[in-house]
């Protein structure tokens, strides 16, 4: 049997559809579970093998910016900068280089969020992709388990049926034995084919 005509049959058994009215994933899994084969590596490892350095550089960036720690460490250097700042550094004779309303602060921040903003969407996007990927894997994973099931269920009918067919058979052997055996009980064994 062709490659074709076992797709075409196995669409047909185990989805109810022609091979042509199936999308591109479906053939793709039903060409894979009639060869036997597995899908490749997972979406993380494929988006990992596939990043640029300035892909790796912003989901670095992202994630160390939406992280608890640096939330820590950015509201020490605020707390830092403005009581550099203060009227209270002042009277120990450092001068203050940014007074209030903290300019150059603002500044800095203004900076960082722009910075910060579009490298962080970058990885968002990133991620999106990643996301897309796996919601691709999960899909064929799933399908193609449900082509399994499909198949064993069916094997395993079919397995059900010829054992009743044999339990039948071996019941009428037995009802027939059991009429030969009455037979030569009452001729008192006359009509033996064995003897």
């Amino acid at each position: 049997m062709t490659e074709t005509a076992e797709l075409e049959r196995l669409a047909k058994d185990l989805l109810g559809r022609s091979l042509e009215e199936l999308d591109r994933e479906e053939q793709d899994v039903l060409a894979r579970v009639a060869a036997g084969t597995y899908i490749g590596i997972d979406a993380d490892e494929a988006a990992q093998l596939h990043a640029t350095l300035g892909e790796r550089l912003a989901d670095r960036v992202a994630a160390v910016g939406g992280s608890w720690g640096f939330i820590a460490a950015f509201g020490i250097v605020l707390l830092s900068w403005m009581l550099l700042n203060s009227g209270a550094v002042t009277a120990f004779g450092i001068p203050a280089f940014d007074k209030y309303p903290y300019i150059f602060l603002n500044l800095m921040l203004s900076m960082l969020a722009a910075i910060q903003a579009p490298i962080i969407m970058m990885s968002q996007n990133r991620q999106a992709a990643k996301d897309r990927v796996a919601a691709r894997h999960d899909y064929e994973v799933n399908l193609r388990t449900q082509l399994e099931i499909l198949r064993l269920s069916r094997r395993v009918d079919r397995f059900a049926h010829l054992f009743l067919q044999s339990a039948k058979l071996d019941e009428e052997g037995s009802v027939e034995l059991d009429k030969l055996e009455r037979r030569i009980a009452r001729n008192g064994g006359k009509d033996d084919p064995l003897t």
